[in-house]
């Protein structure tokens, strides 16, 4: 599955990919994210920084450890994450638009264990809510940007 994504933020892109990076104050600008907790590396993001989240999704809680494996600042960032046998990556591409920010947003689930494979045929059917609930964690990233 994969699911792209955009937005535009009035701020400017040191601004936006500031908010962006910034695990510590996450938990309370994503209206999602109920827990973070840094694992391994500096509290500011970085290449290697982990940490374990805990997030609302399709009205449960999940906890997932993330890392971060690409980073230029006010560039772009990407984070990656393996659960139940599917590897997940995320990459936020920044781009400034004047004095504003446009940011892309890409999402891929690869299944890389067997169940995983097997089930993936039904990712379609979750691909809809999983773009609504990452285009809500932009929304609510841009409301802290724009402030």
């Amino acid at each position: 599955m994969k699911i792209a994504d955009s937005i535009h933020i009035d701020a400017p892109i040191e601004k936006v990919f500031g908010v962006f990076t910034d695990l510590e104050s996450a938990s309370a600008r994503i209206k999602a994210i109920t827990k973070l907790e840094i694992i391994d590396g500096p509290s500011s993001m970085q290449v290697g920084t982990k940490w374990r989240e805990t997030r609302t999704l399709f009205g449960k809680e999940a906890t997932e450890v993330m890392w971060v494996t690409e980073l230029v600042q006010n560039a772009n960032y990407a984070v990656e994450a393996e659960s139940h046998g599917t590897k997940y990556h995320s990459k936020y591409f920044f781009k400034q638009n004047g004095g504003a920010t446009d940011v892309e947003m890409v999402f891929e689930a690869e299944p890389v264990s067997t169940s995983a494979r097997l089930m993936s045929f039904m990712g379609f059917l979750f691909a809809g809510a999983t773009k609504k609930a990452l285009h809500k964690d932009l929304e609510d990233l841009k409301a802290v940007c724009e402030k």
